[in-house]
């Protein structure tokens, strides 16, 4: 295999592009058929969707980045897999893969390469490794994808940068004041100011100022939804609820889609760090938790409509099922319907915040942000695990994090653990009893923060371009208002995790409508929990189900397999 990494892969070459042997390769025959490709033809087409994994046979190809000229290109040759997630997922390819001789392969389409995922363990495992590394890859060397042109302060910039970094996408930025391909662009184009930024994507499509669910569809991340199928459960919201229970339903033969408004994760997929989920000692990112919670969901089938935000849901006919109205008018019909849809990120109560957000304020800490406020003063509110984790995030980079607490000690609302991190960084100062009271600044960016200590009512002015809130959130309901499903005073949805009053556990006001996570009145608010939650619905999903007429029942996966993940 021929071709760079950077350092920090480099060590992991023999996995990102592991040689199959002629034995595996007997053993993948069955699972696939065989394709011939010209010389000088592409094998992948970028932008287009992605045929399945490849097993190159005979002869060689080149995988190379449409629009750079990097040392990413990589030469397969016989026994290579030419394929990353794409070819889980059926999306569009990244890059186009050009045979540079004539070549044979061995097509394995996407449900026949989930089926190999389960049936070859081993060579399953060796497989699924490659092809989230290769994204890894892809990703750090911001390689493949799309290409934003606009200024990195840009509203509609970090925008865009946050819904692809959210859901493990990579692009590429370029700003038209310092590079000269991206004015090569405006000018071919003729792009006027206003409509920056504009994003070339890899199928040559240019998009201006695109709207999340544009760009989704331009890259094949969101596909069309057949309105004439009816599926056994959709899932609202991909967090850690979300995606259990997408895992569990669709590895015991469920058909499973899940829809969520903005990406895989949900506030636990924002979190810069999680260290007291089991089995993870040294600690995960969020997003990288998340990432693999979506993979897996793949993994066994499940479907998902990322970005895709539920306006209604209506019961047919009494045990007909379900219809969800999403915002472009498509409809989904299910059998039943699992609630996951968290919630919603605090706001200031200010009446000028809204005109800072996207460009100063800010509600995780990832690494696009912490780029933008490398080596200067920030600040931060909140007192929870969230906050904590952020501020021990940003010290690493910012100059210094003035982190604002309404309560008057940091143990009422963040573990003991988290509290020694906090208070050992030298950058970090907690100011206790305290709140933002004033912000200031022109068109978006952040000038100024005052803040107020709430027992001395002595008030506080720094010259601050970036604030960050992570002061909770509140359960996001309000598509439930017109769907008869029960809500407490707050907003949080009605589920017994106990049957009781006839009612199955987790099954809200409406029979088969299930609440889980967040959302649910009286959780626990906590990634294990919700994980957890969305393993325990599906027993009583299957109960429920077993009761609808004609509905053939899932084959359950046996226990074995099921241990494995």
């Amino acid at each position: 295999m021929e071709g760079t990494l950077p350092p920090s892969l480099e060590s992991r070459r023999d996995q990102i592009f592991p040689a199959l042997t002629d034995r595996e390769i007997t053993r993948l025959q069955r699972f696939g058929t065989s394709r011939s490709v010209a010389a000088g033809s592409l094998v992948v087409t970028a932008g287009s969707t992605v045929p399945g994994l490849q097993v190159l046979l005979t002869g060689q190809a080149l995988v190379k980045p449409r629009y750079d000229e990097t040392d990413a290109a990589i030469q397969y040759g016989p026994g290579s897999l030419v394929g990353e997630l794409s070819s889980l997922s059926g999306a569009a390819a990244l890059v186009d893969v050009i045979a540079t001789s004539d070549i044979t392969a061995l097509l394995i389409p996407a449900p026949r390469l989930r089926d190999l995922m389960v049936e070859e363990v081993e060579l399953g495992e060796r497989i699924m490794r490659a092809l989230i590394l290769r994204r890894v890859w892809l990703m750090e060397i911001a390689v493949g994808g799309p290409i934003i042109v606009g200024r990195e302060s840009n509203r509609d910039v970090l925008r865009l940068e946050t819904y692809l970094n959210r859901n493990g996408y990579p692009h590429k930025r370029l700003d038209p004041e310092q590079d000269s391909c991206a004015l090569t662009l405006i000018e071919r184009f003729a792009v006027q100011t206003d409509e920056l930024p504009i994003v070339l994507c890899p199928n040559g499509d240019l998009l201006r100022n695109p709207s999340e669910s544009q760009l989704a569809r331009c890259l094949g991340l969101l596909r069309p939804i057949s309105t004439d199928h009816v599926y056994d459960v959709a899932i609202v919201g991909a967090g850690p609820a979300g995606l259990g229970a997408a895992v569990y339903a669709a590895s015991e033969g469920l058909k499973v889609i899940v829809i969520d408004c903005r990406s895989f994760g949900g506030q636990a997929g924002a979190s810069a760090r999680i260290e007291n989920y089991l089995g993870f000692p040294t600690g995960i990112r969020g997003l990288a938790l998340m990432a693999r919670a979506h993979t897996q969901a793949q993994k066994f089938g499940a479907e998902t409509a990322i970005p895709a935000e539920v306006k209604g849901l209506q019961q047919l006919q009494p045990g007909g099922g379900y219809e969800l109205q999403l915002g472009d008018g498509t409809r989904v019909r299910s059998h039943a319907v699992v609630i996951a849809s968290g919630a919603e990120y605090r706001q200031l109560p200010l009446a000028n915040a809204s005109e800072y957000d996207g460009i100063s304020l800010h509600y995780w800490a990832s690494p696009l942000e912490a780029r933008l406020c490398s080596a200067q003063e920030v600040v931060l509110v909140g007192g929870g695990n969230s906050a904590g984790q952020a501020a021990v995030y940003l010290s690493e980079h910012a100059a210094k994090v003035w982190m604002l607490v309404r309560g008057s000690a940091l143990s009422n609302s963040m573990s003991e653990y988290l509290c020694t991190r906090v208070t050992a960084q030298p950058n970090i100062e907690v100011l206790l009893e305290s709140e933002i009271v004033e912000l200031r600044g022109a068109e978006g960016q952040l000038a100024g923060v005052t803040w107020r200590n709430r027992r001395t009512n002595a008030m506080t002015s720094r010259a601050v371009h970036h604030l960050f809130l992570l002061i909770g959130a509140d359960p996001n309901t309000s598509w439930l208002s017109q769907c008869n499903v029960e809500v407490d005073a707050k907003g949080f949805v009605h589920a017994d995790p106990f049957a009781s009053n006839g009612r199955l556990p987790f099954e809200t006001s409406l029979p088969g409508v299930f609440a889980i996570g967040d959302i649910r009145a009286d959780s626990v608010k906590r990634v294990a929990a919700a994980v957890g939650e969305g393993a325990q619905v599906i027993a009583a999903l299957h109960r429920y189900l077993a009761r609808v007429p004609g509905h053939a029942p899932a084959v359950v996966a046996p226990p074995a397999l099921l241990s494995s993940g």
